[in-house]
């Protein structure tokens, strides 16, 4: 065989293991990038169902107080802004990503208002569908917690192979861009002041 041929071969073969990897890392990017949006798909799923349950939840107080309307106005006015919130780029723009995130804690802090002002009216915490709405919100809230933690994994996949050699190129060639992570709201790290 001619030298000439064996450097071409040598060249030719070099450059399909080039490609090769090339594409197996834009693959990979691809899959994690699915993954990422799949485990945002069950976050929004969860939301929704917590959205769907407020309805039910203020009809069924407002039969019982409804002279506690700033409250019942205010998860009415937290849940209309949380449809506001979503776009589909707010995964990679971290301003909507936290405004989507502030809109959400928004919501639970009004939920949380709610529950404690039924505290004032037993005759509301024994009926049978207040207390069946709680039980869905209660397990709602966990699912929304459970998802969001899957979520960060899946994004953390993500972030980690995008940062990754040689990953990074294909993913600057092709605009993959890191995802945001779910944070814990300000103040959190500190434990409720508790007064009898």
């Amino acid at each position: 065989m001619k030298t000439g041929l064996k450097v071409l071969l040598i060249v030719v073969g070099v450059i399909v293991l080039v490609g090769m990897s090339l594409a197996g890392a834009f693959n990979n990017l691809v899959a994690l990038d699915e993954k990422v949006s799949q485990a945002w798909s069950q976050v929004e799923n969860v939301y929704q169902r917590r959205a769907d349950l407020i309805p039910n939840l203020v009809e069924t107080v407002k039969g019982y107080a409804a002279h506690e309307k700033s409250t019942l106005q205010g998860i009415t006015d937290a849940r209309a802004r949380i449809g506001g919130t979503i776009s589909s780029d707010m995964l990679t723009d971290p301003q909507k990503f936290q405004a989507f995130q502030q809109a959400q804690s928004g919501l639970s802090s009004a939920l949380s208002r709610l529950l404690v002002v039924s505290e004032n009216y037993p005759a509301l915490k024994a009926d049978q569908n207040f207390i069946a709405l709680q039980a869905q919100l209660e397990g709602t809230e966990n699912r929304v917690s459970v998802e969001r933690g899957r979520f960060n994994e899946a994004a953390q996949m993500f972030n980690t192979r995008i940062r990754s050699f040689p990953s990074n190129i294909i993913g600057g060639m092709f605009g993959f861009k890191a995802k945001e992570y779910f944070k814990s709201d300000v103040g959190a790290a500190q434990a409720p002041k508790v007064q009898f």
